[in-house]
């Protein structure tokens, strides 16, 4: 039997998937993947851009719990909150590379 179709749940998740479908917030959270616990400015410095951009989309990944921060003096840290977004991203990446090589064998075609 399935179970029923809660909306709430699909409001949730989607509002996950808004907060990582920018590219700069993809590289933010591949940082925080990667390299554990960063800065605003050492994330400024990686993604290219001024401090408050990035202040911004580390807010817009912390309101969807993606990314959490702590204050060490007067420095704030952020690290990755969802340990399993790397894993689906890991998925993404295999189904673009797959595509790719769909589309190249249907263009040799």
């Amino acid at each position: 039997m399935s179970t029923p179709r809660d909306p709430a749940r699909y409001e949730s998740r989607a509002a996950i998937l808004k907060a990582l479908a920018c590219p700069a917030r993809l590289m933010i959270v591949d940082e925080l993947a990667e390299y554990g616990e960063r800065s605003v400015q050492e994330l400024t410095a990686m993604v290219g851009t001024d401090g408050s951009t990035v202040s911004r989309h580390l807010s817009t990944l912390k309101n969807a719990g993606v990314v959490a921060s702590r204050k060490s003096g007067a420095t704030v840290y952020h690290s990755l909150r969802m340990n399993c977004i790397p894993k689906f991203l890991a998925c993404v990446e295999s189904m673009l590379r797959e595509n790719t090589g769909v589309k190249a064998h249907l263009c040799r075609d």
